[in-house]
C-alpha cells in the first residue's frame, strides 16, 4: 500500500522512518531545493533553522520524557541528536550539520521510500496522507489547507537568533558555566554589572526593527524577540534570558545579568546568543549586541531574522490521534498541527504514523493517555479553546494532575514514572 507524505521535515522524516519499517511504500514529497523557504539554507532533510538545542534532556522536564518516550518507539530524531550531540550543560544540542546530513543519508537509503523533490499545491484526499509541511508551509498549499477544511489563515512571526563565531569572542572577558553547575560547564557566559545592563538595555528597546511584510506582526509568546520582551520592562530580561541566578564568575561574585552563548556546531567553530532571537535590522543587531562584554568585536556567521510561521487550528480540524475530522485519509503532524518545538513536531510526526498504520490496517487507532508527554500534547491541541488558539510545547501543565498526596519535591519525578509507566502499557498495545 502506498502513502504520501508532504514534508521532509523533523516530523515528515519521523513518519516516513515509522511507516517504511512497516512495509509501506512511501512518497516523500519536498519542495527544497527547487522552492526555499525564508528561514531554510539546505536542501537536507530535518534541518534545525532556529535554534540547535532540542531543549532539556532532564527527566525533570516533559521534554526530557518526550525524548524517551520517542526512543521507546526507535525515534531517528533522537537517534541522529545523540549521535550530533554537542556539549549544552543539561540540553541536548546538536551539530545541526551532521545531525541533518544523517537524517537525509538514513531516509534517502530506504528501499521503499520515493522522494519526490517538487512543491506540492493540491491534496487527493481519497489517498493516504500525512502533511507535514511545517510552520513554513508554501503560501499554495497553505491555501489549500484553508479550501479543505474552510478555515481562515492562523499565523504568527518566529524569530531566530543571531550565531557568532567562537574566534572572534574576547575570552578574557566571558567564563565557561552551566547554570547551578549542572552537568559539563558548556555554555560561555558574557557578565554585565548595572551599568553595562542599563547602557544595553536602553540600546536594545531604542534599535530599529526590520520592517514587517505582512499585514500584522502577531508574535507566539514562545518565540518573542529579545527586544519585543524587553519593552515589557528591564526585568523581562533579567528574569529571562539574561537570568544571572546560578552563574557566578570565577571568583565567586553574582553577575547583575548574563548573556549565554552556546555552541552550534561540533568544531566549536560557532555560538549563538541564547534567547535573543530577534527582529532588528542587521547593522543594529551589530551595534547593540557588541555592547554585550566579550562580543565587542565578534563576527556574526548569521544575524537573527523573523519569518511567518503557519499552523492550522487544531481544536476545530484534528482528533488527538493527528486524524483529520472531515477526511480520514488525511492526517497532519508536526508544528502545522498546532504543537510547538522540534522535538514536539518530530513526535507528533510518529504518532500520526503509529494511528495511520492502524487505520490502513483497519484497527482502532491510539489515543495516548493524558498521563504521557505525547498524549497531552495531541489531547491539548484538541481540546484547547479554537478561539485564539496558539501552539503549545510539552511541559507537566498539561499533563493530567498527579491526584495523589505527594511533597512538592516528588512531583516532577512521580510525573515521569506514571509516563513511563502507561507509555510502556500502551506501547505493547501499539506493538501487537
Amino acid at each position: 500500500m502506498e502513502i504520501n507524505i508532504i514534508g521532509a521535515g523533523l516530523a515528515g522524516c519521523e513518519a516516513t522512518w515509522y511507516l517504511s519499517k512497516k512495509g509501506y511504500k512511501i512518497n516523500l514529497y519536498e519542495m527544497r531545493p527547487k522552492k526555499m523557504t525564508p528561514a531554510h539554507k539546505t536542501e537536507k532533510f530535518g534541518e534545525l533553522v532556529c535554534s540547535n538545542s532540542l531543549r532539556s534532556d532532564s527527566l525533570e522536564n516533559a521534554c526530557g520524557i518526550l525524548k524517551r518516550e520517542m526512543e521507546m518507539l526507535d525515534s531517528i530524531v533522537i537517534k541522529s541528536a545523540r549521535l550530533n550531540a554537542v556539549e549544552a550543560g543539561g540540553a541536548l544540542a546538536v551539530d545541526r550539520e551532521g545531525y541533518s546530513e544523517y537524517i537525509t543519508n538514513t531516509i534517502k537509503s530506504l528501499p521503499n521510500v520515493n522522494v519526490i523533490l517538487g512543491e506540492i499545491t493540491k491534496i487527493d484526499v481519497t489517498k493516504p496522507t500525512i502533511i507535514a509541511t511545517g510552520p513554513l508551509t508554501s503560501d499554495d498549499l497553505s491555501s489549500e489547507i484553508k479550501r479543505l477544511f474552510s478555515e481562515d489563515d492562523f499565523y504568527f512571526f518566529d524569530a531566530q537568533a543571531p550565531i557568532i563565531y567562537a574566534d572572534s569572542i574576547d575570552y578574557n572577558k566571558v567564563y565557561l558555566k552551566s547554570r547551578y553547575d549542572k552537568g559539563t560547564p558548556s555554555y560561555y557566559n558574557c557578565p554585565m554589572t548595572k551599568e553595562e545592563f542599563d547602557r544595553f538595555y536602553n540600546a536594545l528597546i531604542t534599535a530599529e526593527e526590520a520592517e514587517t511584510k505582512d499585514f500584522e506582526l502577531k508574535v507566539f509568546e514562545g518565540c518573542m524577540p529579545v527586544e519585543v520582551m524587553a519593552k515589557r520592562g528591564p526585568q523581562t530580561l533579567t528574569f529571562g534570558p539574561m537570568k544571572p541566578v546560578g552563574l557566578k564568575t570565577p571568583s565567586g561574585e553574582k553577575p547583575y545579568a548574563v548573556v549565554q552563548l552556546r555552541q552550534d556546531d561540533k568544531a566549536k567553530s560557532m555560538y549563538n546568543l541564547v534567547g535573543f532571537q530577534t527582529h532588528l535590522k542587521f547593522p543594529e543587531q551589530k551595534r547593540v549586541f557588541q555592547m554585550i562584554p566579550g562580543l565587542e568585536n565578534c563576527r556574526f556567521a548569521k544575524y537573527g531574522r523573523m519569518h511567518k510561521n503557519t499552523y492550522i487550528n487544531a481544536p476545530k480540524i484534528l482528533n488527538p490521534t493527528y486524524q483529520t475530522k472531515k477526511y480520514p485519509n488525511i492526517f497532519i503532524a508536526g508544528q502545522l498541527s498546532g504543537v510547538e518545538g522540534y522535538v514536539e513536531s518530530a513526535a507528533s510526526g510518529i504518532y500520526a504514523a503509529i494511528n495511520m498504520d492502524r487505520y490502513l490496517s483497519n484497527k482502532e487507532l491510539i489515543v495516548l493517555p493524558k498521563t504521557t508527554v505525547m498524549g497531552s500534547m495531541s489531547i491539548y491541541i484538541c481540546e484547547a479553546n479554537p478561539e485564539g488558539f496558539q501552539p503549545m510545547n510539552a511541559n507537566f501543565g498539561i499533563m493530567e494532575d498527579l491526584n495523589i498526596p505527594h511533597k512538592k519535591a516528588d512531583r516532577k519525578r512521580l510525573y515521569q514514572e506514571r509516563a513511563f509507566e502507561d507509555f510502556e502499557r500502551e506501547l505493547k498495545i501499539i506493538n501487537e
